[in-house]
């Protein structure tokens, strides 16, 4: 009998812990609905273009950043609150954003 009270308790603190769980991921889904992401092409000098990425939060901009250098085989920084990438990337910069779980419509390229 005591097998099966100590079982019981294991598996309610699983569910617990599932619950917890569950609940942390819908709170970072809820986050990435409220964003609202901008993503502009800026010229430089000697017209290099740059992407910028703005809209984020501080603790998303160095994994964010490095993903999307990654996946666009640039080079690019963040810094002061937005992404940095060289090039011309928006179109693609979207396509990523929106498969990271970020909404479409959340999203603006300008």
């Amino acid at each position: 009998m005591n097998m099966v009270k100590d079982q019981l308790n294991e598996d309610s603190t699983d569910l617990n812990l599932d619950l917890s769980l569950d609940v942390e991921s819908v709170v970072k889904i809820l986050e990435k609905e409220e964003k609202r992401i901008k993503v502009r092409l800026e010229k430089r000098r000697w017209g290099r273009e740059v992407t910028i990425i703005e809209g984020l939060e501080n603790s998303e901009l160095e994994r964010t950043a490095k993903l999307l250098k990654n996946k666009l085989a640039c080079g690019g920084t963040y810094k002061d609150g937005r992404i940095e990438l060289q090039g011309d990337h928006r179109s693609r910069v979207e396509e990523i954003l929106v498969s990271m779980g970020y909404p479409k419509e959340n999203i603006v390229v300008e």
